[in-house]
């Protein structure tokens, strides 16, 4: 997570993806070291970006 953003910041909605992004993580972490994640921390760190500039306006 971005340093200046607290969990506090996010919406309820963003809450629940980044938690189930989360989720399918280490499910697929579970498989082995060879597997991808990057697609998936793609999306956590693009509902970051928009909680971060929610929280910067």
């Amino acid at each position: 997570m971005a340093d200046d953003l607290k969990f506090s910041d996010f919406t309820t909605g963003e809450k629940l993806r980044v938690a189930a992004l989360t989720a399918r993580m280490a499910k697929r972490g579970l498989a082995g070291d060879s597997v991808d994640l990057s697609d998936l921390k793609r999306k956590v760190e693009r509902i970051e970006r928009q909680a971060a500039r929610r929280k910067k306006k």
